[in-house]
């Protein structure tokens, strides 16, 4: 009769007796390294624990012989070789349930043997035109003001702490700390400013020293909003007026001067007492940051020196010029461009940021997001920078919502000044004010609407996506190049004629 049983009875018999066999292998290798770690007294033990391994030997032996025997009639001719219905690995359906790691390297691959072999043709056709006269220019060694201001802006954060000390001791009432901030914040901007637009210095040291001061106007409003709030909080305490469960009950104000100190220092825009911290500091894994950021940097300087600046000379200003012309050069120079912009922020947001934070201990490494795959402009701003983003949202947007403000006015006014800074450090250190950076910042507020909108009509599509890298990385930031050079050419032609 087993001669005449079907092949769907055989299959699950064999599945059946395949499993039970699996099934007593595993019990008995349990069996065997349970008694094995087990440590024996006596010898009648371990001679009863010999004779139980010896026949639990036999006992491998014949399940290896019952697996043999499965083999041999599972893998028949006769064994169907489709038994369900699947898709394949790029339909529609399945496409991104699939990893593409192996497309991705491919990819990677490609895009480097491409871009040799345009390296290699451009320095072929061109030669070495790497001249660094734009960024270090004879004038840079002369550029000690700048230097000195950069060396005297802890003076602010300082003075900053010394108004904070006199209003924790109640010398100060809150009007006049809110005044004596303004007056301490606003100095942090202006000079630096004023003494960029005094001395025509390089552009890299004027726009070093911008950034050195936005960052330290936006931690000197951190400090000063939040140790005002923890005024504001403390006060309750004393009245009672804050649950028992508050974060805060237990976490009493006060001001220390190491706490601003590093906060100073450390890689966040946002003020408190105390952060998480590591156990320790991994030297080798510093060592390969700066390694990878020495490389990155040379190479973005490569691309601009070789790259961006023949490019940028042998153009028009796109609005005055012939506009076909104007787009092809926006279209050359996008490529280079997309190429510097990321390695700056993988140099900036990955290598530095992640350094800073390991020689300080600092624990709250999330400096961005996956922003790559943001489907609406909004989401990108979320995302791309966590320091600048976290600020806003704590010391612009919410406030404004806690004052009755609409959202959109509240995210509105966080991309007002936004782009304000972006001019600041744009302009300043180029002495050239047409609001371009400012008026590229706005702009993003309906690339904002028009995104969402696209993203709630096709919901299951990158439509979003693509049109924020063609708009933002393709074509903004080129644009912006272009308007920047152009005018700061011809500032500096009209200086030199006059």
């Amino acid at each position: 009769m087993a001669a005449l049983e079907s092949p769907e009875n055989h299959i699950e018999a064999t599945a059946t007796s395949t499993a039970t066999s699996s099934s007593t292998t595993s019990d008995l290798n349990f069996s065997v390294r349970r008694r094995s770690t087990t440590v024996t007294d006596s010898p009648s033990t371990e001679m009863m624990e010999s004779e139980d391994l010896k026949s639990n030997g036999k006992e491998c032996d014949k399940v290896t012989n019952e697996n043999r025997s499965d083999i041999k009639f599972n893998y028949r001719p006769s064994m169907p070789a489709h038994r369900g219905v699947r898709e394949s690995p790029l339909s529609s359906d399945a496409i991104f349930k699939q990893s593409h790691a192996g497309l991705f390297n491919l990819c990677i691959v490609v895009l480097v043997a491409i871009n040799s072999r345009l390296i290699i043709e451009n320095i072929i056709k061109y030669g070495w035109l790497i001249n660094g006269g734009f960024w270090f220019s004879s004038k840079s060694l002369r550029d000690w003001p700048l230097f000195m201001c950069c060396l005297s802006l802890p003076a602010f954060p300082f003075a900053a702490y010394l108004v904070e000390k006199l209003a924790y001791q109640n010398y100060l009432p809150q009007l006049v700390v809110v005044f004596l901030h303004t007056i301490i914040t606003t100095g942090s901007l202006l000079y630096p400013v004023s003494v960029i637009l005094r001395c025509d210095s390089a552009f890299l040291s004027g726009v070093t020293l911008m950034l050195f001061s936005c960052i330290v106007w936006l931690k000197l409003v951190s400090y000063a909003h939040t140790n005002s709030d923890l005024r504001a909080i403390s006060k309750s305490i004393d009245r009672e007026d804050v649950p028992s469960i508050s974060p805060y009950v237990g976490n009493p104000y006060d001001t220390y001067f190491k706490s601003l100190v590093y906060f100073m220092v450390a890689p966040t825009l946002c003020y408190q007492s105390s952060y998480p911290r590591t156990e320790s500091v991994r030297k080798g894994w510093v060592v390969q940051q700066f390694v990878k950021l020495i490389i990155f940097t040379g190479f973005m300087g490569f691309i601009i020196e070789q790259y961006i600046n023949p490019i940028v000379k042998n153009s028009q200003h796109p609005f005055k010029g012939n506009l076909l012309y104007a787009i092809e050069r926006v279209l050359k120079l996008s490529v280079p461009n997309l190429y510097v912009w990321l390695c700056m922020f993988y140099c900036f947001f990955h290598l530095w940021l992640n350094i800073l934070a390991e020689l300080l201990r600092f624990g709250d490494r999330e400096f961005y997001k996956d922003w790559w795959n943001a489907r609406t402009v909004e989401e990108y701003w979320r995302m791309w920078n966590m320091p600048v983003h976290k600020w806003m949202v704590r010391h612009i947007y919410f406030p404004c919502l806690r004052n009755k403000i609409p959202k959109g006015v509240a995210i509105l006014i966080a991309f007002l000044v936004s782009a304000v800074f972006h001019e600041l450090c744009i302009a300043v250190p180029c002495h050239v004010f047409k609001l371009w950076a400012f008026i590229g910042i706005m702009l993003q507020v309906p690339l904002v609407v028009i995104t969402k909108f696209l993203q709630n009509k096709f919901r299951s599509s990158m439509v979003g996506n693509v049109i924020f890298w063609l708009f933002f990385s393709i074509l903004g930031q080129p644009m912006c190049v272009l308007l920047y050079y152009h005018d700061l050419m011809n500032r500096k032609g009209k200086t030199e004629s006059s």
